[in-house]
C-alpha cells in the first residue's frame, strides 16, 4: 500500500508545530517568569504602602524595595535577552526554541553566569545596569547579515522601551514639579535608570556589547569571531571602567543630563540606589 504524499496543509501544520518533540509551550512565558512578575508586583505594592514599617515599626532599614528593584532588574534582563532571541529565532536560529531565552526564564539561560549572575553582580556591586554578552546566539544559523544586526539591536530597543515605560508611569503618578519619597516610585525610577544605562552603554561598539553585535556581520569573519570569543572580558572591562569612582560619578551626571534632555522625570536616582544597596549607606 502506497504512502500518501503530505499535502501543503500538512506541511504548514508541521512547520507551525516546530521541530520534533517540541510544542507550542516552547514559545510561551515560563511559570518562573510569571512568578518573577508576581514577586515584583507584590514587593512594589508593599513598597508603595510602606507596609514593612507597619510590620516592624522601624524604617531605618527596609528590605522590600530591594526585592522590588532586584526582581524588576531580573525581569528586565529576561526581556532584554528575549528581544535578542526572538529575532534570532525568527531569522533562523531554531536551536533557541524552548530555551530559557524564548521562555523568559533567566534561571534556564545556557550562559547562566554571563546572562544572569554577572549582570546581578554589576547591579549589587556598583549600581550599574549592564546585561551580559549574548554568547548563546548562533550567528551561523542566521543566513543574512541584516538579520544578525537586527537581532543584536533588539536588546537595546527592549531596554529603551522598558526605560520609557517606567518613566511614563512615574510621570503619571508624580505631577510635574512635585517630589516624592515613595519607595516604589523611587525603585521604578531607578529601574528606568538601569534600563536606560543598559541601552546606552550597549551602543558602544566593544566586543561583548550589542553595539559590536550590530556591526560584527559587516566585519571580516575572522576578526568578528575572535572578538566574540573575548566578549565576556569586554563587558567586564567596561564595567570595571564605570566602577571607578570618578567615572561612576561623571556617568551618573551624564545620565541625568540625558534624562532632562528627553523629558524624563528628574527624581533623585541616588535614593533608588540607597534603597537597593542598603548595606552601603
Amino acid at each position: 500500500m502506497s504512502t500518501p504524499e503530505p499535502t501543503e496543509q500538512d506541511t504548514t501544520a508541521a512547520e507551525a508545530a516546530g521541530p520534533a518533540g517540541s510544542s507550542r509551550l516552547d514559545l510561551l512565558p515560563s511559570p518562573i517568569f510569571v512568578l518573577l512578575l508576581g514577586l515584583t508586583g507584590m514587593a512594589g505594592w508593599f513598597s508603595w504602602t510602606r507596609a514593612e514599617v507597619d510590620w516592624t515599626g522601624d524604617d531605618s532599614t527596609v528590605y522590600l524595595p530591594f526585592v522590588f528593584i532586584l526582581c524588576g532588574w531580573i525581569v528586565s534582563l529576561a526581556l532584554h535577552e528575549y528581544g535578542h532571541a526572538l529575532l534570532a529565532y525568527r531569522f533562523g536560529d531554531r536551536a533557541l526554541r524552548g530555551s530559557g531565552y524564548l521562555r523568559l526564564n533567566p534561571f534556564r539561560f545556557r550562559e547562566l553566569f554571563a546572562g544572569l549572575l554577572m549582570p546581578v553582580a554589576f547591579l549589587l556591586l556598583g549600581g550599574i545596569g549592564m546585561p551580559g554578552p549574548a554568547l548563546y546566539l548562533d550567528s551561523s544559523a542566521v543566513p543574512n547579515r541584516a538579520g544578525r544586526s537586527l537581532a543584536a539591536l533588539a536588546g537595546i530597543v527592549v531596554s529603551l522601551v522598558l526605560a520609557v515605560a517606567a518613566a511614563t508611569a512615574v510621570s503619571i503618578l508624580v505631577p510635574a514639579g512635585k517630589f516624592t519619597d515613595n519607595w516604589m516610585l523611587a525603585g521604578l525610577m531607578y529601574l528606568c535608570y538601569l534600563n536606560l544605562t543598559a541601552a546606552l552603554v550597549n551602543l558602544l561598539p566593544i566586543p561583548g556589547l550589542d553595539g559590536f553585535g550590530v556591526i560584527a556581520p559587516y566585519l571580516p569573519e575572522r576578526f568578528s569571531r575572535l572578538a566574540r570569543t573575548g566578549g565576556l572580558f569586554g563587558v567586564i572591562g567596561v564595567f570595571a571602567v564605570l566602577w571607578l569612582p570618578m567615572v561612576n560619578v561623571a556617568f551618573a551626571k551624564l545620565m541625568l543630563t540625558v534624562f532632562g534632555a528627553v523629558g524624563m522625570p528628574q527624581m533623585d536616582i541616588g535614593y533608588g540606589e540607597v534603597l537597593l544597596r542598603f548595606w552601603a549607606g
